[in-house]
């Protein structure tokens, strides 16, 4: 299979997870400004997601620009992204609904830090297929930000029934971090 193939699919599906969690946030029935209100923490838990799948596509797309091919390995690590990122309009729903409360918020942050696991599967994946010399490995050096992120959801997750707030807030500040444009592999490419 062509990495066009896979990116294709991978495109398709983040679109799908996308659409399904938009599809929780419904319209009140009232037609004042005050029903929204209700509201506002199912569409910030959709707005947190949203970022964080906008932040994997965008990532998962600069991986893909600095490699030539796949094999069977990628394909399954790329799944398995899939499985993890697939979940999160579960864990967004159900955190939505329940904002103060531990179970939600932990369950959120177990999706993240299982997709931030995948995630770092696929690239140790397509760095062993592409060689340690390759664009690449070179580009990703360190990945300081991507070492930080699982140590921050672990944090988060036990956090979630001290204060579902405070876990909420590392779930943000891992977004933002991530928000902060990476030049790594545009660099790299540009070499």
């Amino acid at each position: 299979m062509s990495k066009g193939r896979m990116e294709a699919f991978s495109d398709g599906v983040i679109a799908i997870i996308i659409t399904i969690m938009v599809l929780a946030l419904e319209a009140p029935h009232e037609a004042n400004l005050a029903a929204l209100l209700p509201l506002a923490p199912v569409f910030l838990s959709y707005l947190l997601s949203f970022v964080y799948l906008g932040i994997y596509w965008n990532n998962h797309h600069h991986l893909l620009q600095a490699i030539k091919h796949v094999d069977g390995r990628v394909l399954w690590a790329n799944l398995h992204l899939l499985f993890w990122l697939s979940l999160v309009p579960f864990a967004t729903g159900w955190m939505g609904q329940n904002p103060l409360a531990g179970w939600p918020a932990a369950l959120y942050g177990v999706v993240l830090l299982l997709a931030s696991v995948a995630f770092f599967i696929l690239v140790r994946v397509l760095v062993s297929v592409h060689g340690r010399d390759s664009t690449l490995a070179i580009a990703l050096g360190r990945d300081i930000k991507g070492k930080i992120s699982p140590i921050l959801y672990l944090l988060a997750i036990p956090l979630s029934f001290v204060s579902a707030s405070l876990a909420y807030a590392l779930y943000v500040l891992v977004a933002v971090m991530w928000l902060v444009p990476d030049r790594r592999i545009e660099n790299a490419l540009a070499r």
